[in-house]
């Protein structure tokens, strides 16, 4: 299992479309991707699951890699965080 902590830097925190390109960059790995955030676990594959946790800009969010290629994958998501929230 790796895990990174990032701190969401967008003005609106992840909202809907961010949440989606977030989801189907999530079904692109290997590995099982969870984030954690505001006492809230999601699986990052789930649009409504990550919405509902209320992740406002500020706040920090744990993303796990599970499975899979969890190196690769987990170097991919963060990326996708760094460039997108």
């Amino acid at each position: 299992m790796k895990s990174f902590s990032y701190v969401i830097t967008d003005e609106v925190g992840i909202h809907a479309r961010p949440a989606g390109i977030l989801a189907k960059e999530a079904k692109t790995v290997d590995s099982k991707i969870t984030l954690s955030a505001n006492g809230k676990t999601a699986e990052a594959t789930k649009l409504m699951a990550i919405m509902s946790m209320g992740v406002k800009k500020g706040m920090e969010v744990t993303v796990t890699a599970e499975g899979g290629d969890e190196d690769a994958s987990i170097a991919k998501m963060e990326e996708f965080f760094k460039a997108n929230l």
